[in-house]
């Protein structure tokens, strides 16, 4: 039975004038979740059929979603393919039903309430592309409901503590150079390490105090840059310190209009970022303490501890919504309680 015919009458009108109803397009497409199950000798998925390539494309495509964001994506459909063709069913024969169904087995396997909610949304998303696309009649996902995530509140360092990571790159060859520069320019700009990494020498400019960074969806910002972050970099950027890094060749295009280079003279990645602020903060006792995002969480809660404006801090860090911005509020107030607490003497 085709999803149209599941949905009601009005889906197999539409799906007729696009050339076929959602199961035997998906059939002509070799995507049927019944012969992909017999073609893999029962189960097995290999590769996504096309209905959720579609939806990726779009991603990918019309959205301007990253790399890694339609690697999460992916992830997720795949899960529910998998569950389905065990149905022996495709994406076009999903329904209400089958979707809580799906819910409730994420939950007897003890995925994580944000793991749920995380495909929930992917469902949702699915969904209600394939209605607006043409290859379904009536979105089966629209009231799909999953636990709310748990908001989880970044940890920022103290003061004291980014302190100690930026001071920690010794000497001043290249390397501590670009180490102290990479960290600079990270706190003073709270900016993403896969922005920070993706800046190029046009980014920097020596006559402002801002530097362009390109953050989620490809959308470009300007933000300010301190007096430590700007004589950090300037130091790297000498002669002394990125010229040093240069090869004679450059492997990759684009990486000569990178700011932050390896030793081998390609363009620093996230990971090799990561590794540096991990290996600093391992020898300056902070390991523990140290994510990814930690400097960027550091920079918006001290910001904000400050004085700052919450909308000056959203534009800052790119946050598509103040919203998320609030989360450092919340963050601020509970130190400033904690603070107080430990110095008034009636707090008590």
């Amino acid at each position: 039975m085709s999803a149209a015919n599941q949905q009601g009458g009005g889906g197999v009108d539409r799906a007729d004038q696009q050339g076929g109803g959602g199961v035997d397009r998906a059939n002509q497409q070799g995507g049927g979740g019944v012969a992909r199950a017999n073609q893999q000798g029962g189960g097995g998925v290999a590769g996504l059929a096309r209905p959720y390539e579609e939806f990726l494309s779009w991603l990918t495509v019309e959205r301007g979603r990253s790399a890694r964001t339609i690697d999460a994506y992916r992830s997720d459909l795949e899960d529910w393919e998998r569950w389905l063709v065990a149905l022996q069913l495709d994406a076009l024969e999903g329904t209400p039903e089958l979707l809580d169904r799906y819910v409730d087995a994420l939950r007897e396997r003890g995925s994580s309430p944000a793991t749920i909610a995380r495909r929930v949304s992917t469902l949702r998303g699915l969904y209600r592309f394939l209605e607006d696309d043409g290859w379904i009649a009536v979105d089966p996902a629209s009231e799909l409901a999953g636990p709310p995530a748990p908001t989880r509140f970044p940890k920022a360092l103290s003061e004291e503590e980014v302190l100690r990571l930026l001071e920690a790159p010794a000497g001043d060859g290249p390397v501590a150079r670009r180490d102290r520069a990479l960290f600079e320019v990270l706190y003073g700009t709270g900016a993403r390490i896969s922005e920070v990494v993706g800046l190029a020498l046009a980014d920097v400019s020596d006559e402002v105090q801002l530097v362009r960074v390109t953050g989620k969806g490809s959308k470009e910002r300007l933000v300010p840059l301190g007096r430590p972050a700007r004589q950090a970099l300037d130091a790297w950027l000498s002669e002394s310190g990125r010229a040093a890094f240069i090869p004679k060749r450059w492997a990759r295009r684009g990486d000569a209009e990178a700011v932050f280079l390896n030793q081998r003279g390609g363009r620093l990645t996230r990971q090799g970022a990561w590794a540096i602020l991990r290996g600093h903060a391992d020898h300056v006792g902070l390991g523990k303490r140290v994510s990814p995002h930690v400097l960027r969480h550091s920079c918006a809660t001290h910001l904000l501890a400050h004085g700052a404006d919450i909308r000056v801090v959203q534009e800052v860090l790119g946050h598509a919504s103040v919203t998320t911005t609030q989360l450092y509020t919340k963050l601020s107030a509970e130190h400033l309680r904690d603070a107080y607490t430990r110095a008034h003497p009636r707090a008590g």
